[in-house]
């Protein structure tokens, strides 16, 4: 297997996990081939000398445009704000780098597009960060799903909630701006929730929907006033899937007391699959089977039996954390590069649900029904 040298853009926290999972994928599973911590790059000089060497790249730099240039860099990935994703990914597929772009794609659907079109006209292997799709206990309700454990589902309800955004006080940042930001609440936290809808319950055809800005303004950083805040705070939709399936999407980033409530509902006509991402090793399932008497959720708590867990623990009930989950998702697209099995979500799978977030925005603005 060759080594693959990975130029990280970003240092915050999703650089970090990025970091963490490149280091620790390829000890982790075994099967993949050798990373090479290559170039990190950080806007703050300072920053990029000092996070290379704590995350242990060989070199910081402050040019992005640089380092996916770079020839010892096969793999870009980008952790960037949202404004930054297109131009870097657009870079990056044009130098004949592999891409991981985090979450959004982009700020603008259009954009998003174009980086599709890009990566399909250039054959470049591209991963996008939508790490709760790999979570074993997911892909598990998904087999479940499949194999029939709840009958037809005929209804999503999922809801994505925190309380980064609650304080009126917080000050006025890039994330409350369309240019930098793009969507709000959206765009943060609601994307993931239709990745995970859109993996259970197939595509969404129509929806209406409805947004809101709780604080329509905040206050400077430097204490001169206060400015605007453009993107919604929360997000509700009412959607129709392809399947004629119905659900439910909402999505809050001023929830007080909410730290990361990810939670969704697939409704069967035999039974039910409930999930909590803050108790991310278990599934509830029902299944309306047996005598009235005995029947009730019954907790599923992931182990070695809901691969990959095993690669990281033998033992159920030891559980999974989200950087296990960042390292499944790289393991995967590692996998794809070095010739196994294509990983997704690619830039065409997670297409759609820049589409839906978009869509639900849009409703919001007219008022009207918006079909996909």
């Amino acid at each position: 297997m060759n080594t693959l040298g990975l130029g990280l853009i970003g240092t915050g926290y999703m650089g970090k996990a990025h970091a963490l999972a490149y280091r620790a994928a390829p000890a982790v599973f075994g099967d993949l081939p050798k990373v090479d911590l290559a170039v990190l790059c950080d806007q703050n000089a300072d920053v990029a000398g000092s996070m290379a060497a704590q995350f242990g790249f060989r070199t910081g730099t402050t040019d992005w445009h640089a380092l996916v240039t770079a020839p010892e860099v096969d793999i870009v990935a980008i952790t960037s704000p949202n404004a930054l994703h297109f131009d870097m990914a657009l870079a990056a597929i044009e130098a004949g780098k592999h891409v991981h772009c985090e979450k959004p794609m982009s700020i603008t659907l259009d954009q998003a597009r174009q980086m599709e079109a890009a990566a399909r006209a250039h054959d470049t292997k591209t991963m996008v960060g939508y790490n709760y799709t790999q979570n074993p206990a997911f892909r598990h309700a998904q087999r479940l799903i499949e194999e029939g454990a709840i009958g037809t589902p005929v209804h999503f309800r999922g809801w994505v909630d925190e309380d980064y955004q609650a304080d009126p006080d917080l000050p006025w940042s890039w994330r409350c701006t369309h240019a930098k930001a793009g969507l709000g609440a959206l765009g943060d936290l609601g994307c993931h929730l239709v990745s995970l809808a859109y993996n259970l319950m197939g595509p969404v055809e129509s929806l209406v929907a409805d947004t809101q800005i709780i604080h329509k303004t905040r206050p400077l950083p430097d204490g001169s006033g206060h400015a605007a805040v453009e993107n919604e705070d929360t997000a509700s939709a009412i959607v129709r899937f392809s399947s004629g399936a119905q659900g439910t999407l909402c999505t809050s980033r001023s929830a007080w007391g909410r730290k990361n409530r990810l939670d969704w509902e697939v409704h069967g006509t035999k039974g039910m699959i409930t999930y909590q991402q803050e108790r991310l090793n278990e599934l509830q399932l029902y299944q309306a089977v047996g005598p009235p008497s005995t029947q009730g959720f019954r907790t599923i708590l992931t182990g070695p039996d809901h691969t990959p867990y095993g690669a990281f623990c033998p033992a159920a009930g030891h559980q999974l954390g989200f950087g296990d989950v960042k390292t499944i998702e790289v393991a995967a697209f590692l996998r794809w590069i070095n010739g196994g099995p294509q990983s997704a979500p690619t830039f065409t799978d997670a297409l759609p649900f820049e589409a839906v977030i978009h869509a639900i925005n849009a409703a919001a603005i007219s008022g009207q029904r918006v079909t996909l």
